[in-house]
């Protein structure tokens, strides 16, 4: 079961492709993670990868395939794996086809989690942190039962820099401007599998599941 795991920031697919990770025993495959790892062994792309990151620029798209394709030659990707926050732009989906068609393991499906944009940003700038113990609450959806004071240690509760209305809606315009050509591209190929991110945890994670399985 080979995915691509797709969806705006706040959609909560962080949070169900942990739950197939439990469920199939396959890998989250993040490249930011795999960005570090490679980095902290220093492969000959790790040690590419820093000498741009060192640098303030991005990494190039041929590096960041290069360690992609590194890891998903593992041993614990056989079975499949969810690739989280890559490809981010059609460009790099192309590439990626092509280096799994020489790989001849395709990938199965990229599933989308689509969330009501009003929802997103009452999701994420309604988030709230405590000072003391890094508890979050929403405004909106998981209030504390004081204002601005945690349950849990009598903190103060505030807002993050990154969760202000202006920063998030940045952010939205960013991932939809990048994202939009993404999904035309899946759904031209067949495989863009769309599940309404609403509902409790379990309920979203039970339609996942069903669109990957094809039921």
């Amino acid at each position: 079961m080979r995915l691509v795991f797709l969806g705006a920031p706040g959609a909560g697919k962080g949070t169900q492709a942990k739950k197939l990770v439990e469920k199939y025993k396959i890998p989250q495959i993040s490249t930011g993670d795999i960005l570090r790892a490679a980095v902290a062994a220093g492969t000959p792309l790790g040690k590419e990868a820093k000498s741009y990151m060192d640098k303030g620029e991005l990494v190039p798209d041929s590096v960041v395939i290069g360690l992609v394709k590194e890891r998903i030659a593992q041993d614990d990707c056989k079975k499949g794996y969810i690739l989280d926050g890559f490809p981010r732009n059609t460009a790099q989906a192309e590439v990626l086809d092509k280096v799994l068609a020489e790989m001849k393991a395709p990938l199965d499906a990229a599933v989308d989690v689509d969330v009501n944009r009003d929802i997103l940003l009452k999701r994420l700038t309604g988030r709230r942190t405590c000072k003391n113990c890094q508890q979050m609450y929403n405004i909106y959806f998981s209030t504390s039962k004081k204002e601005g004071v945690c349950d849990k240690c009598g903190g103060e509760l505030f807002q993050r820099d990154d969760d202000k209305e202006e920063t998030i809606k940045r952010r939205l315009d960013v991932y939809d401007a990048q994202t939009a050509p993404l999904m035309d591209y899946y759904k031209k190929k067949g495989i863009l599998k769309s599940v309404m991110g609403t509902g409790s945890i379990d309920e979203i994670f039970s339609k996942v599941c069903s669109v990957i399985e094809g039921k």
